[in-house]
């Protein structure tokens, strides 16, 4: 039976190792220690399900717990996948967050239709900064 868990402290070597086992970690820095760890020590809300002690499923996000909530990673483990775990960790997610908090992601080109039928609206606005580009002095 899958356990959920809020604001459980993780290692950044037990995030990296969920983003191996799901598709997410194609995109992430996961071979960047510091950024890593900088990722999980950073968030101020982080949820995550566990299969007796093994990591299988994360919500990570950064939040003022009253307009905004970021959910920067959803991660699964592919063998924990359709079992509704991705999910139970927004709805949980959700539940820490006061009424008027929206919940706003950039979903992973192979994802994009999963939130549609949780409720989101896509919003094709979304803008992405580099830190090698513009805004330079």
């Amino acid at each position: 039976m899958i356990q959920y868990q809020i604001n459980m402290p993780i290692s950044a070597e037990q995030f990296i190792d969920v983003l191996r086992r799901s598709t997410l970690g194609e995109r992430r820095p996961i071979d960047d220690h510091e950024c890593m760890e900088g990722m999980v020590s950073n968030s101020n809300l982080l949820v995550t399900a566990w299969d007796g002690g093994k990591l299988v499923g994360v919500a990570r996000s950064m939040t003022d717990f009253h307009y905004a909530c970021y959910l920067s990673d959803l991660a699964v483990d592919c063998d924990y996948q359709r079992q509704g775990i991705g999910r139970q960790l927004q709805i949980l997610t959700q539940q820490q967050l006061g009424r008027h908090c929206k919940l706003i992601l950039i979903a992973a080109p192979a994802a994009n239709a999963y939130y549609g039928h949780l409720g989101y609206t896509n919003l094709p606005r979304c803008w992405v900064l580099d830190r090698d580009q513009g805004l330079q002095d």
